[in-house]
């Protein structure tokens, strides 16, 4: 059973405090609270992280004795903002305006091609990190001047570049994350912008959904993973690709697996000397529908 977020049932403004634990084990969805003040579950390598709205430690105590075998590490309480990273304002990057779900008001001064609804929960990916704001450059460059119709976002996160997709008019968009709290949250916000008939959002190993071939693949994502995306033939069944999330040391080396494959790095970029992005064409291939 897919356990439900209540918390995000609607637009409204971002929970004032996080309520955090943290928890040694995987929790199973049917052991999930189901409660309004339940926001959701971040599991990575075999730890979980509950998130509440307020203060949840009778629940998490239950939870725990009946799971013996699960183990309260922590327990935090943070800003919402603190937890981001940022207080969430509207801002513009291109032609797209990325505006908080809540803000109505900024919403209703926006063309509906231009707008990003945006309800990050509490997965990071608001738009405004370097990274993701030289993919969204790539992009909107690339759709203007060949017909992209088909597109792989590796680590959606929120699925800002999916939807950044959708609105470019990419008839067909895969997203794919293998956090389940972040395809959950990249589904709301797909519904949010009206994008459940052209992205599809699916939880998974990047490295499982490469054969496909693509216009364009989007990788926004650990070094770790995209190292081996890079070193698979699968890679080259995409036509055009936008690699990022690279630091310093780690884009020499995507420069370097890059310089032996038949690709064209047509641009890079580089931000405050620390991330980097590979804009890219592949060999041609026939793309199959």
């Amino acid at each position: 059973m897919i356990p439900s977020f209540p918390n995000q049932a609607a637009c409204k403004a971002p929970y004032d405090d996080l309520y955090i634990y943290y928890i040694q084990g995987r929790v199973a969805a049917e052991l999930l609270p189901q409660d309004a003040t339940f926001i959701g579950n971040w599991e990575e390598e075999g730890f979980s992280f509950l998130f509440f709205t307020c203060s949840a430690d009778a629940q998490v105590s239950a939870l725990i004795q009946r799971r013996p075998e699960l183990v309260l590490l922590d327990r935090f309480q943070m800003p919402y903002a603190q937890w981001l990273g940022e207080q969430i304002q509207p801002f513009r990057i291109g032609r797209f305006a990325v505006v908080p779900a809540w803000d109505q008001a900024a919403s209703a001064a926006v063309a509906e091609n231009e707008k990003i609804l945006l309800d990050p929960g509490v997965v990071f990916g608001t738009g405004t990190h370097p990274t993701t704001q030289d993919c969204l450059e790539a992009m909107e460059g690339l759709c203007y001047k060949q017909n992209i119709e088909t597109v792989l976002d590796l680590g959606t996160g929120t699925g800002l570049l999916a939807i950044a997709a959708g609105r470019l008019n990419c008839r067909r968009v895969l997203a794919v994350d293998i956090n389940f709290l972040a395809t959950q949250t990249a589904r709301r916000n797909m519904a949010l912008n009206g994008l459940l008939d052209k992205v599809l959002v699916v939880q998974g190993r990047a490295e499982d959904f490469m054969d496909r071939p693509t216009d364009l693949v989007i990788s926004n994502i650990h070094y770790a993973v995209m190292k081996n995306l890079l070193d698979s033939a699968s890679f080259l069944r995409h036509r055009w690709f936008i690699l990022s999330g690279l630091l310093r040391s780690q884009a020499r080396a995507v420069a370097q697996q890059l310089s032996k494959l038949p690709v064209t790095v047509l641009k890079t970029w580089e931000r405050d000397g620390i991330w980097h992005t590979f804009f890219g064409k592949g060999v041609e291939v026939k793309l199959y529908n």
